[in-house]
């Protein structure tokens, strides 16, 4: 199985395909010692009825996640508004509100990630943590610019509609090449917010978050590999449902998505406000 640049699936078993209606760990699954996190060593996958993994199941999974998300996020952002109407101000409330969900989200999606096990409860939080981070900061941007949260909203299903279409079509083909060049571009990315952050902190120096030329093209950047990362996912998932996973692993790919599709509505929202000044 390819890696991936979503840290949700860059460390899952890989191996050989499973003939679509057996159980347990797919044959020639290099697994560590112990055996392949959910699975015990020899073991058919826990839950003796569990059915293989269809795409009904990942749809279905993420339309959960993302339904959690919007509808913790839309009510979120209404009561932001609400407050920064009445108050005339971000009140300690909403900053509270926006950090408890941002490191509720990143513990749970770290938990998730080092699990390595699927969970319909953990990922239906972490899709409600986030949706109480999103829904606050979103309610703060539509104040200072009304309209852009829709708009964002908008950009980023047109974005996640428009790279399925080009990986059904085969359009743009997943090959190891590509795969380690958004792998390295994330970790580039990565390593690049780290030192703005810590620049910003340190010297107040902001570039790649400042409004800014070099912020907007960075922004753009980032929606980019965002984007094509969504490739990577969508192809993981295919390999999964191959390979016949057990269908509670619909809950693990449906986290994946979920970590990108917030990423790229961070980095569209970022860009619209960087147009609106």
């Amino acid at each position: 199985m390819r890696s991936s640049s979503n840290p949700a699936f860059r460390n899952l078993p890989s191996g050989g395909t499973q003939t679509y209606g057996q159980y347990g760990p797919p044959v020639g699954f290099n697994q560590p010692q112990g055996g392949v996190p959910g699975y015990g060593p020899g073991q058919a996958a826990s839950g003796e009825g569990d059915r293989p993994m269809t795409v009904d199941d990942v749809v279905v999974k993420t339309g959960m996640s993302l339904g959690v998300a919007l509808l913790v996020g839309v009510v979120t952002a209404i009561w932001a508004q609400v407050q920064i109407t009445t108050t005339g101000r971000i009140s300690g409330a909403l900053l509270g509100a926006m950090l408890a969900g941002l490191v509720v989200g990143l513990v749970i999606s770290l938990v998730i990630i080092f699990r390595q096990k699927p969970s319909g409860a953990l990922t239906l939080t972490y899709s409600a943590a986030e949706g109480l981070f999103l829904g606050a900061l979103s309610g703060v941007f539509q104040a200072i610019y009304p309209g852009i949260a829709l708009q964002a909203i908008v950009g980023t299903a047109g974005v996640f509609i428009g790279m399925l279409v080009v990986y059904k079509t085969g359009a743009v083909k997943v090959t190891p090449k590509l795969t380690k060049w958004i792998v390295g571009a994330t970790v580039g990315v990565a390593i690049l917010m780290l030192f703005n952050l810590i620049s910003s902190l340190a010297f107040g120096f902001n570039p790649l978050r400042g409004g800014g030329t070099i912020a907007i093209i960075f922004s753009l950047v980032c929606i980019g590999i965002a984007a094509f990362s969504f490739l990577l996912d969508f192809d993981q998932a295919d390999r999964m449902i191959r390979e016949g996973m057990p269908s509670k692993w619909a809950w693990y790919t449906a986290f994946g998505l979920m970590t990108t599709l917030v990423w790229l509505y961070l980095e569209i929202l970022r860009l619209l406000s960087y147009f609106r000044e």
